[in-house]
């Protein structure tokens, strides 16, 4: 893993919340927080001139909101990873954000370690969501009904095993805690991993993860 610390840029239209981030993140040495936006187009700016790793972001905020700069960072500097630090729990918003290319999704009631640790998953290429925005996202989730034809056809080309890998990637585990889980090796994971991008031609993390929302694969107890 690189020495390199995480150069992050802090995106939220309230000073207060800002300096409340910055003080959470000040001290952890694999984060460096390398400036500040209060808005969507300053974001855009700041990327271009910080190449910063990570951009956490407000959703709400005046001249360009998160939606926006969201999907126009992904356009134009898509080495860029977009967690979202929110108050919003809502399906809709996170869904929204989903689409315009958020690798993750926060609540502005997580801990420091959280906070922390989603940064390091979506900076290493995964996808990340608190417990509030997976149960808000996951549990209106039924099982496809016999009619879905799509839905279907997805389940036949994957394996029972790519299913559930699928499943627990759109949760936002990351391979080491899905090896775990099945009680598999890590590179069993990855592979699984691959074998699901490439029947699904789909390249990111966030995009197997908007897959699996779009074609309500994903199912939660």
């Amino acid at each position: 893993m690189s020495d390199k610390p995480i150069r992050i840029v802090l995106v939220d239209d309230h000073p207060l919340v800002l300096d409340g981030i910055r003080a959470r993140l000040e001290g952890e040495p694999g984060i460096e927080v390398v400036g500040e936006a209060c808005n969507g187009e300053q974001a855009l700016v700041k990327a271009q001139a910080l190449k910063p790793d990570v951009m956490l972001m407000d959703v709400s905020m005046p001249v360009m909101n998160g939606f926006d700069a969201t999907r126009r960072l992904r356009e134009s500097d898509p080495d860029v990873r977009v967690l979202i630090l929110s108050m919003h729990d809502n399906r809709e918003y996170i869904l929204k954000l989903i689409q315009s290319g958020a690798s993750g999704y926060i609540l502005k009631d997580v801990s420091s370690e959280e906070m922390v640790k989603a940064i390091e998953t979506v900076h290493q290429g995964g996808t990340y969501f608190s417990a509030g925005a997976s149960q808000s996202l996951f549990s209106q989730f039924d099982a496809p009904s016999a009619g879905t034809a799509t839905a279907a056809s997805d389940s036949d080309v994957l394996t029972r095993r790519e299913l559930t890998v699928l499943k627990l990637l759109a949760e936002g585990r990351n391979n080491k805690e899905i090896a775990r889980e099945l009680d598999i090796s890590v590179r069993t994971v990855e592979t699984h991993r691959q074998n699901i991008k490439a029947k699904l031609n789909i390249q990111t993390a966030a995009g197997l993860v908007r897959y699996a929302i779009e074609h309500n694969l994903v199912q939660l107890s």
